[in-house]
């Protein structure tokens, strides 16, 4: 095996070895998320959230995109999936995590939409 792939490979293994960033995968499991839903979802401060997001798309496991106010991410790829599944599983956990309700998030996903009266 390449010398370049072990780096590469030692690289992703250092991305997913925080908590907080297992966790921020685990949360964007579901789908696109928001930077507020995330931050509500973990209880953490937007500026922590932040810097271990900038750290999974610096590695290329995760993209951002504007819409409005609101930075969005999403897991583009999918196989690290996989590879948290197989640690839960070697952990001795098979079951996934719960997910919590964010609660003190006001985008679109956690606050429903008002009916315009006209």
């Amino acid at each position: 095996m390449a010398h370049v792939t072990i780096d590469k490979q030692a690289q992703l293994f250092k991305a997913l070895m925080h908590p907080v960033r297992i966790q921020i995968l685990e949360i964007l499991r579901g789908g696109e998320a928001c930077v507020c839903h995330i931050e509500a979802m973990l209880g953490l401060r937007q500026a922590y959230v932040s810097q271990q997001l900038a750290v999974l798309r610096r590695f290329g496991l995760i993209k951002d995109r504007r819409d409005g106010s609101n930075i969005y991410y999403r897991v583009i790829r999918r196989e690290v999936f996989d590879m948290l599944d197989t640690a839960r599983a070697i952990v001795g956990d098979e079951e996934k995590p719960a997910t919590r309700r964010a609660t003190g998030c006001s985008c679109p996903r956690c606050v429903p939409h008002i009916a315009r009266i006209e």
